[in-house]
């Protein structure tokens, strides 16, 4: 998890590739990590609610909005992440 322009940002290594989401669960706003990985999926530790690593979407109530995701780049070894929300 990182923090990127006030927004905290779980970053993930599927099979080699990196994606990034918001650390956000939205049926209530708790945090995503901390949550069990099962396959491209987190689960909310709090209810439940899956969410796709690749996508953001909402697979499983109670939850039904997608959590947001954010474009990821590895430059000299280093993982790089953008909210680019506001650009």
């Amino acid at each position: 998890m990182v923090e990127v322009d006030g927004a905290r940002i779980a970053v993930f290594n599927l099979e080699g590739r990196y994606y990034a989401i918001e650390d956000l669960c939205t049926h209530d706003g708790g945090i995503l990590t901390g949550g069990p990985v099962e396959g491209d999926q987190i689960v909310c530790p709090r209810h439940g609610a899956r969410f796709c690593i690749r996508t953001g979407e909402a697979l499983a109530p109670p939850a039904f909005e997608p959590t947001a995701v954010f474009p990821v780049r590895v430059v000299d070894g280093g993982i790089q992440v953008r909210d680019d929300r506001w650009d």
